[in-house]
C-alpha cells in the first residue's frame, strides 16, 4: 500500500498509542469504514486479539466449551 510519509507517521503514532501494530491499525480503521458504511462482508473473520496467540492456537480468549 502506498501511503504519503507523513500520513505513514500519523498512522503509526496513533498505533502506538493504541497498543496496535501499525498494519493492525490499519485494519482496524478500514474494518470500521466496511461497518460503518454496511459494507463489512458476512464471512469476514474477525481481528485477532493483542498479544501473543495462545499455546493451543486459539487466540479468541473464549475457552472451549465441553
Amino acid at each position: 500500500m502506498r501511503l504519503d510519509p507523513a500520513v505513514h507517521d500519523a498512522l503509526a503514532r496513533w498505533a502506538s498509542d493504541e497498543l496496535r501494530s501499525t498494519n493492525a491499525q490499519i485494519e482496524f480503521l478500514l474494518r470500521k469504514a466496511l461497518a460503518d458504511a454496511g459494507r463489512m462482508p458476512r464471512g469476514a473473520a474477525r481481528m485477532r486479539r493483542p498479544g501473543r496467540p495462545r499455546k493451543d492456537g486459539d487466540d479468541t480468549g473464549r475457552k472451549d466449551e465441553d
